[in-house]
Formats: structure tokens, C-alpha cells, sequence
């Protein structure tokens, strides 16, 4: 085969339905090899660095094959069982291979195309057809070989240059070329080391009487022996060296120069180390080591096991045994977590007893710190000597890091929608195809809730997993006693205090009193869901989106919480100009704002998007909590998953209407999930805590289910309502939408295609309907939904829906409507 032309089948990061082939260089066929980045071209000018899914020596029939440029690494980035999981994504989620890579590399890994320019070979030097600014960027040319397009903006001083770069390239002048930049960058930090002339003893006398005059100097020096001969280490980081012997920089560049020491940049992991002490592993309650017990039991029979417990029970600490044996034998262990404000909390609690053989994996991260982990991990693949495992804590993206003998995946909070990727493609589920990743590798996966979803319950039902239940608190601490607010009596008898019933203001004030943390959890960020002017009615809505625009009063502006238009308040109705404008609803900066009013001795803190966008935000607030400088932490979401305070006694639920009653065949269950978990973070250690449910309905049924937490009761429902109405798990769905700027086209489109389908599918066909929010970004949008019983091949009904895209796509009159589509939507 050596003598013959090898080709490449590579994934381009690009939505393309097949593999491209390209030729192999007879230079660098024996170093090719599968998983590994070559630059190649596609298209006119563009570079890509593309992945070697295949090495063979046929060449492709209806094109022909064009040369790698090169090739990126000397090992291959990607293994093969990473891409036997892209195939399976790619098949089950009905998406592009290249949309896949571009969700599973990190961006330092996917070197960028940039457009450079540079002078034409046959350009004869006459500069007389030119102006002054093109002539100049001529000129600049013979101090460089390339220019790019900011060189030129800065060269002319003009914003815009496109008018300049294409008389040249008309003239024959210039010519474009595409370069491919390297998006990620090693940390180089400076570290000074002693020049090797003064390592002598006389030598280093000699320089002590020199630099008697230069006294910082002398001092700069005397810290840097102290620490080599300490630490036993020639090289000292420099900016320690400035603070131990408390010099100025200007001093050890002086040394520097004066060749005494010399200044070297050593390549240093941006991943934080642990330096605390380990702690050895609790021992296990009774019932946490029955439940240990029970759920290794399960293990050898299933694959996937379900552990039940309810909110503080002490399923982490099962979680931390079961991953210590795992290290032992030298396996890998994924942590999955539905938040990054979770991996805050739950990363200290790890690294107690793990130290260093934990890494973190989350978007949160920056580029250059995922690839950093990224590479750790194919360093671990390639070095044999590292006999103990180690843990991934992170969101949904870590599952796409390059494992190599991963032996467990635990899935904590199983249920939570986080775990489902929406946009953009592929619309993977994180803990499915965690679940499928384990196969690839034979391991198991456990799955953790105090509420699962109505199908891990039903899969653990019908013995298709394991399940273990956990039905004590740890340290036997009672669960909540939870109260109803009827806020609609409330408000007939003027007794409420803004959005604060009677009940929780007498709740709140004792817990304060008693010094003990509170919770108020809203679904809805911002001041106000929205304005309404009280003469015209008119409501202030998004531009780009069918929806109102949120009132955030920090900023004084009005926000879409989809496209993120933004408009600036100014008390005014835009439609009639009237000033009676009122607000209506509220959020939790509302809350956030009437709570100091009511309580201004207290401290209080906000928890949702708006204020937790950088980096270290969600642990910020968190260590705050924790260390009791914040009396009451007022919270969207964030506040309900599984974060762990000892001093949380009382817990309200602001609106629970507005979880209740939402257009969702899934808002019973989420409700109950939501309301139930919040719940869970009132009463720990030896205090039984409260929770208050504000509502209009106070005998709602998932109400009282919560009150009684009774999940059986819940699950019984909703498993006969899936019966009757053909929803999951007897049903799979697959969501259809269809989106396009004429809302007339789309309209037309959608009722042509779902009569298509209808032809193929009859009555398992739903729609078109408007979905909740119809016009996105300008985009009206459609939605067909295809329910299949659970007996029907879902790849064959996969297969006839994608002929369907392609024949709709291919009349003239559609093809610029984009087709998305959703398995297993939430």
C-alpha cells in the first residue's frame, strides 16, 4: 500500500452532508493517520483544519481530489471511539458530522481562516494608475511579505478598505491569500535564573562587592540564592522574586541587563492546582451504605442504575466511594452536572479528597483552558505510567473530551432540561448520550435525582435500568415542613405586602431574627416582565421577537430575552407618549429591590443570567452564602439545583401559578421538579426547615403532591396522561421547524411540507402550528411534530423524514427556508 496513493476521508468543520477526499503528498503518507488535524482547502480560497476519519487508496468518482497542505499534530487529537460517538450523534440527533466536531473541539483547537493579502509576482512595480492610499499599501509591502486587512486600515487610516483592496487585486497588484491562525496560545510565564558565570563562590563575592552601591539590587539577589538553595531550584518565577524581596521590576530588569540574570518564559498550565490537605472519605450512614451496596449489586446486571434519593441524603458522598474505586483501578471518571454553578460547589467538595486528579470541563472556561484539558487528558491516553485514574467534573460538552478507559459517568440531577443542548445543532441530550458514551467503553452510568424525569422512572420501572432508592435525610434530619400562601385570599383582604404574603413576611422576619439564610426563588429574571401603557394599553415589544421586552431597572433599559435588543426606558408610551405607564409582573431584581426595602438590615443578593456572566460570579455568590454574608440570595433556577447550605432554614416559592399553568405536555412534572427542589435546601444538619408556596391555587394536585412528597403519586398521573395524549416514554417525538423572514412563505412551506409527511406518517403528523414565541431574530417560525410509537423503527422513520427535507428543499420556491430538526425534544 506504501507504493500506492493514499487518500483521506476528512469531517470539515462545516455543515456538509458527506466526507470530502483529499490526495496524501507521497512525503507524508507514512506519517498519516486517523484523528489527526490536516489543513486543507475547500471552496475557492478557504482553509479549514479538517479531521482524518479515514485513510484508503480510492479516489473519489465525481471529483477530483485535491492536496492536504499539511498536517497539525504528531498524534491523532481525536480516538476512535470518540468518533464511533460522533456517528451515533450525528445518526440519532439527524445532524451534519461538521456540526458535530465544531461542538466537541474546543475553539484553540480549530484554527481560524484569515484573508492576507500579498503582492502579485508579476506586479512590475508601476505605481502611476494609483492614488495616495493605494499606493501606499503598495509601498508598505517592501518591509513585509503579507498585509492584512487591519494592516491596511491602519496603513490608509480608514475604517473601510474594501474599495482599495479590490482595485488592486483588479489590476493584477495584489492577490488574496488564507492563512490559518492558531487560536490557542500556552501561558508563558517569566522565571529569572542566575547567569552561569556567577555560579562560582568567587564569582558570586565578586558581584556582592559590585552591587554594594546598588542596595535593591544587592537585595533582589541575596532573595533569589535564599530561594534556590531553599527550594533547591535554579529558577524562580519572576513576579515572586519582586514580591519577596520587595523590589520594583525595574530593578530585576537592571540585573537583566546587566547579564546577571537572565530572564527565560516557561510554558505553565492555566488548570488551578489543589494545595489544601486530602481528606480520607466519610464513612457511609446505614443507609447510605445500603444504598452503596444495592446500587454495586445492580451494576452487575445493569448497565445504568437509577439512584432515588431524596434532597439531602447524602448522595454525593455515595457518588465520591463509588469514584475512589474507580481511581484505584486506574479509570476514568465523568461527574456530570446540569449547571456551572454546581461544579462551584461540588469542585471543593472533590478536591478535598481528590486533590489534582480532578479536572474541570465547562463553557465557563476559556479557550485556551479547555484545550489545556483536552490535552491533559491525551497526554494520560499516551503515558503508561500514571497507574490512578482521575475525575471530569463539568456540564454537557465534557462528554466529547477524549476518554481512553472510562469506567463510570455519573449523571447527578438527571432530570434537569439543562442537559439538552437547544442551539445550535447537534440537539443532543447530554445524559442520553452520556449513557450511550459508557456503552462504547463498557462502563456504568448512575443517575441522580430526589426527582427523576417520568422516563428514567419509567425505564427503572420496567427494569430497563437498575434503581436504589435513599428515602432518609442524612444525620436523620426531617424534611421541610412546607406551607401553602393562598396569595388570592391575600389580596381579596389587603393583607399582601407587595408580592409578599402575610405568611412569608412572618416567616422571613423569625428566621432573620433567629440569624438563619433564606431563599426566594422566582422563575423570572429582570425588574418586570413588562410595561403597560394604562391609557392606549400599548406593551412594549422586541423588534426581532414576538415577545414583550423585559424592564431591567439596574440599567434602566428594556430587554429581549432572545435576541438581547435593547431599548432604553423613558417612562413614556411610545404609542400615544402618555407617562402613565405602568409595570406589571415581577422579577427577581423586583424582588431583589422590595425585599431591602422591607428588610434593610438584611444583606441581600441576586442569583440569576444578569449577574453571573463572568467567570468566577457564580462562585463569588456562593462562597458568600456560604460564609453567612448574605442573609437572603433571591434566585431563578440557579437556586433549586442541589446546591448544599447549612443554614438555610426557610425557603419561598414567589409564583408557583407561573410554572403550573404553561403550554408544556412536561409543566406538571417540572413544576413539581422545581418546586420540590427548591424545597430541598431548606432544613440541613439538625434543623428542620420551611417552605412557603405562594399561589392561587393552593389544592392544585402537584401541589399537595409536593407538600406530601409524593413522587409516586406525581409519576402514577403523568404516566397515564402519556398514555392517553401518546407522549414519551410510550412515544418518541421529533420536532420539525421550519424558519423564514416572509411569514407568508413560511406559512405556505410549513402546511406543503406537513401535507408531505402526513402523506408518509397519516396521523402521527401534529401541526404546523406557531410555536409559544412565533418570530425570533426576524425569523417566523413553524412547528410540525411526528409522534412514533414505540414499536416503529425510529431509524427508518429518521431516514423517510430526511428524504421528505430533501425533496421539500429541492423545489425552488422553498430552498431558502432552513429546516431544524429536533429528536427527543424537551
Amino acid at each position: 500500500m506504501s507504493s500506492e496513493t493514499k487518500f483521506v476521508d476528512v469531517i470539515l468543520p462545516l455543515a456538509l452532508p458527506k466526507l470530502y477526499t483529499y490526495r496524501i503528498q507521497r512525503e507524508l503518507a507514512e506519517e498519516i493517520q486517523v484523528g489527526q488535524r490536516v489543513i486543507v482547502q475547500f471552496g475557492k480560497n478557504k482553509l479549514y483544519s479538517a479531521l482524518v476519519k479515514k485513510v484508503h487508496i480510492t479516489p473519489p468518482e465525481k471529483y477530483e481530489a485535491k492536496y492536504i497542505d499539511s498536517i497539525l499534530d504528531n498524534e491523532p487529537l481525536v480516538t476512535e471511539q470518540q468518533f464511533l460517538f460522533w456517528d451515533w450523534l450525528s445518526s440519532y440527533y439527524m445532524c451534519m458530522q461538521g456540526e458535530v466536531m465544531n461542538a466537541a473541539i474546543p475553539s484553540g483547537l480549530k484554527l481560524s481562516s484569515e484573508t492576507y493579502f500579498v503582492l502579485n509576482a508579476s506586479f512590475d512595480g508601476d505605481l502611476s494608475a494609483l492614488n495616495e492610499a493605494e499606493s501606499s499599501v503598495v509601498e508598505a509591502f517592501q518591509a513585509t511579505d503579507t498585509l492584512s486587512v487591519k494592516d491596511i486600515e491602519v496603513i490608509v487610516d480608514r475604517k473601510t478598505v474594501y474599495p482599495i483592496t479590490k482595485k488592486l487585486i483588479e489590476n493584477n497588484i495584489i492577490v488574496l491569500q488564507e492563512d490559518l491562525k492558531d487560536a490557542y496560545r500556552p501561558k508563558l510565564v517569566s522565571h529569572i535564573v542566575l547567569n552561569e558565570s556567577y555560579r562560582q563562590e568567587e564569582k558570586l563575592k565578586e558581584l556582592f562587592d559590585t552591587l554594594n552601591r546598588a542596595p535593591a539590587q544587592l537585595r533582589a539577589l541575596m532573595a533569589y540564592i535564599h530561594w534556590s538553595q531553599q527550594k533547591k531550584n535554579d529558577t524562580i518565577k519572576k513576579s515572586f522574586l519582586i514580591e519577596d524581596s520587595k523590589v520594583s521590576p525595574n530593578v530585576i530588569t537592571e540585573l537583566v541587563k546587566k547579564e546577571i540574570f537572565e530572564e527565560v518564559q516557561i510554558e505553565t498550565s492555566r488548570l488551578a492546582s489543589y494545595s489544601g490537605e486530602i481528606q480520607q472519605i466519610k464513612n457511609l450512614s446505614e443507609a447510605q451504605q445500603i444504598a452503596y451496596q444495592q446500587i454495586q449489586d445492580q451494576f452487575l446486571e445493569k448497565e445504568v442504575v437509577l439512584l432515588h434519593g431524596v434532597t439531602s441524603s447524602g448522595k454525593t458522598e455515595i457518588y465520591i466511594k463509588l469514584i475512589e474505586e474507580q481511581l484505584e483501578k486506574g479509570n476514568q471518571v465523568l461527574y456530570l452536572l446540569p449547571e456551572i454553578a454546581l461544579t462551584t460547589q461540588i469542585i471543593f467538595r472533590l478536591q478535598k479528597h481528590f486533590g489534582n486528579d480532578i479536572l474541570v470541563y465547562h463553557s465557563r472556561y476559556s479557550n485556551n483552558e479547555r484545550v489545556e484539558v483536552w490535552k491533559k487528558m491525551a497526554d494520560f491516553h499516551y503515558t503508561k505510567s500514571r497507574k490512578r485514574g482521575f475525575v471530569i467534573l463539568g456540564a454537557r460538552s465534557a462528554i466529547f473530551l477524549p476518554y481512553t478507559n472510562l469506567g463510570l459517568i455519573v449523571i447527578d440531577e438527571e432530570h434537569e432540561t439543562s442537559y439538552k443542548q437547544i442551539e445550535p445543532s447537534p440537539k443532543y441530550s447530554g445524559r442520553d448520550a452520556g449513557i450511550y458514551l459508557a456503552g462504547l467503553f463498557k462502563a456504568n452510568v448512575l443517575l441522580g435525582s430526589a426527582t427523576p424525569s417520568i422516563e428514567t422512572y419509567w425505564n427503572a420501572q420496567q427494569k430497563k435500568y437498575g434503581y436504589v432508592s435513599l428515602e432518609t435525610r442524612f444525620g436523620n434530619v426531617k424534611m421541610p415542613e412546607i406551607l401553602v400562601a393562598d396569595i388570592k385570599e391575600d389580596t381579596r383582604k389587603k393583607k399582601m405586602k407587595s408580592h409578599f404574603s402575610p405568611l412569608l413576611v412572618k416567616e422571613m422576619t423569625e428566621a432573620l431574627e433567629r440569624k438563619e439564610q433564606i431563599i426566594l426563588f422566582q422563575n423570572r429574571r429582570g425588574f418586570s416582565p413588562f410595561l403597560q401603557c394604562e391609557k392606549c394599553l400599548h406593551i412594549p415589544k422586541c423588534i426581532r421577537c414576538d415577545v414583550s421586552l423585559t424592564y431591567h431597572k439596574y440599567v434602566n433599559h428594556l430587554k429581549c430575552h432572545y435576541c438581547g435588543f435593547i431599548e432604553r426606558s423613558t417612562g413614556k408610551c411610545g404609542a400615544c407618549g402618555s407617562v402613565e405607564v405602568k409595570l406589571k409582573g415581577f422579577g427577581t431584581e423586583k424582588i431583589e429591590e422590595e425585599i431591602s426595602l422591607f428588610f434593610p438590615a438584611a444583606s441581600v443578593k441576586r442569583m440569576d443570567l444578569e449577574t453571573t456572566r463572568s467567570k468566577y460570579s457564580y462562585q463569588h455568590i456562593i462562597n458568600d452564602f456560604e460564609d453567612h454574608k448574605i442573609d437572603i440570595l433571591v434566585g431563578t433556577q440557579m437556586v433549586t439545583k442541589g446546591l448544599d447550605f447549612g443554614n438555610v432554614s426557610l425557603v419561598g416559592v414567589l409564583d408557583a401559578d407561573s410554572l403550573l399553568y404553561f403550554p408544556d405536555f412536561r409543566a406538571y412534572e417540572r413544576s413539581f421538579q422545581l418546586m420540590a427542589q427548591v424545597s430541598g435546601r431548606a432544613g440541613r444538619k439538625e434543623k428542620r426547615g420551611k417552605v412557603i408556596i405562594q399561589t392561587m391555587n393552593p389544592y392544585h394536585s402537584v401541589i399537595r403532591n409536593v407538600i406530601d412528597n409524593d413522587y409516586t403519586t406525581l409519576y402514577n398521573t403523568e404516566i397515564l396522561n402519556r398514555v392517553n395524549f401518546k407522549y414519551p416514554p410510550f412515544y418518541r417525538l421529533i420536532q420539525i421547524r421550519l424558519k423564514h423572514r416572509d411569514k407568508h412563505l413560511i406559512d405556505e412551506g410549513a402546511s406543503r411540507f406537513a401535507d408531505q409527511l402526513k402523506k408518509t406518517f397519516s396521523d402521527r403528523i401534529l401541526g404546523p402550528e406557531m410555536p409559544f414565541v412565533s418570530r425570533v431574530r426576524n425569523l417566523y417560525q413553524k412547528d410540525i411534530l411526528i409522534k412514533i410509537e414505540r414499536g416503529v423503527s425510529l431509524n427508518k422513520t429518521k431516514l423517510l423524514v430526511q428524504q421528505h427535507v430533501d425533496i421539500f428543499l429541492s423545489e425552488t420556491s422553498f430552498k431558502s427556508i432552513r429546516i431544524l430538526i429536533d429528536v427527543d425534544p424537551l
